[in-house]
């Protein structure tokens, strides 16, 4: 048997080679979405990614015959040990070519490093948390990933599986439709009547206020989702870095508010597909390729439903339903008919019997990991 060496990334250089390898697991798959190198470098970075104000993270590489075979993260996050008390740690940025002793070699380095941290439990992947890009692909592979979703080889559920990982949870992707939803007279008659009942009022981001339309999100965003298995709440600090990063390509119209008695009562972030444009520039930016993101903008045929959510109190009346007909009538006025509700725990009934009612088609499906350390 060749020997695995598993070695820590300790430098800058052994930082590149980590996010750089991605490449190699990759070559001849058309689906695949190549991240921006310099957004992996501040994801990566524990000094620039405010996550790391509240975790600790160990990165490894698998090295066989003087090749990279491999990649894992192992990471501590106190935010999610303070909310659950549950002792789990987690495993992310997993990558490894087919072959199950080099994928034990990496998991049993990650269970290390969590097992000496005091855990007991390893779940993952978490690129780094639940609020980044989340789970493993379990179906649905003849396609792209939409932004900020994840993608990986079949194969990578045998590792896993033939490792003694066990299900923790499935997380569901929703296919949309604007002809299915418009379709829907159920839809528009539940939507008609929430927003008549309850008065709620839509407004979209206004841009030229962005810090101030961003203090709302932040009073909406912790509340709405608090009650979802594997929530983790976001610091404030988090909340500005991730406006930071999609500012530059959101669609205002398509961020919304929702307001009842000039209380905020909703938020829903939905992001133009730009993994249509990503994918085309092999991981880099510069120096012509961030042209693309207007030139090319036209020609994206989907968005992502990143986030819908109400505060507690107004939960359960329907209003949720409002959001989705906004959603879908402000997309196809900016030419988009396609959209991806994702992702949706599999046992979030509210959410799941939502997406069913506009037409949905639950097309994707991630999974979430566990095992004993």
């Amino acid at each position: 048997m060749q020997e695995i060496l598993i070695k820590k990334v300790e430098s800058k250089s052994d930082l590149n080679t980590f996010i750089k390898c991605q490449w190699n697991f990759y070559k001849n798959d058309p689906y695949w979405v190549p991240p921006l190198i310099m957004e992996r470098k501040t994801i990566l970075s524990k000094e620039k990614n405010p996550f790391f104000q509240n975790a600790q993270a160990e990165y490894f590489l698998a090295i066989k015959d003087g090749l990279i075979v491999g990649r894992i993260a192992a990471i501590k996050n106190d935010m999610h040990l303070k909310y659950h008390n549950d002792n789990s740690g987690f495993f992310g940025f997993f990558e490894c070519i087919n072959d199950q002793q080099v994928a034990k070699a990496l998991f049993d380095a990650a269970k290390k490093w969590l097992k000496e941290k005091g855990l007991t439990r390893m779940l993952g992947p978490a690129n780094p948390s639940s609020n980044d890009e989340y789970g493993m692909l379990l179906e649905g592979f003849e396609d792209s990933p939409r932004l900020l979703m994840t993608y990986n080889p079949k194969y990578y559920l045998e590792l896993c599986a033939n490792y003694g990982m066990t299900k923790a949870k499935d997380l569901i992707a929703y296919k949309l439709e604007n002809h299915k939803v418009m379709g829907s007279e159920k839809l528009k008659r539940v939507q008609q009547l929430a927003r008549d009942r309850y008065k709620l009022k839509i407004s979209q981001l206004d841009m030229k206020n962005f810090a101030k339309e961003l203090e709302k999100v932040k009073v909406v965003y912790n509340k709405a989702w608090a009650p979802n298995w594997g929530f983790i709440p976001m610091t404030d600090a988090q909340i500005d870095a991730m406006a930071k990063e999609l500012k530059q390509i959101v669609e205002p119209s398509l961020v919304l508010f929702g307001e009842i008695d000039n209380q905020l009562a909703g938020f829903a972030l939905v992001m133009l597909d730009y993994n249509y444009i990503f994918k085309q520039m092999n991981g880099r930016l510069f120096p012509f390729n961030f042209l693309k993101l207007f030139t090319k903008k036209k020609e994206i045929k989907w968005a992502r439903i990143i986030t819908l959510g109400l505060v507690p109190e107004h939960q359960k009346k329907g209003l949720d339903a409002v959001l989705y007909w906004e959603i879908v009538n402000r997309a196809h006025a900016v030419g988009i008919d396609l959209g991806e509700a994702s992702w949706i725990l599999e046992d979030n009934e509210m959410m799941n019997r939502g997406a069913v009612v506009m037409g949905g088609d639950p097309y994707k499906k991630y999974r979430i990991w566990q095992s004993d350390l």
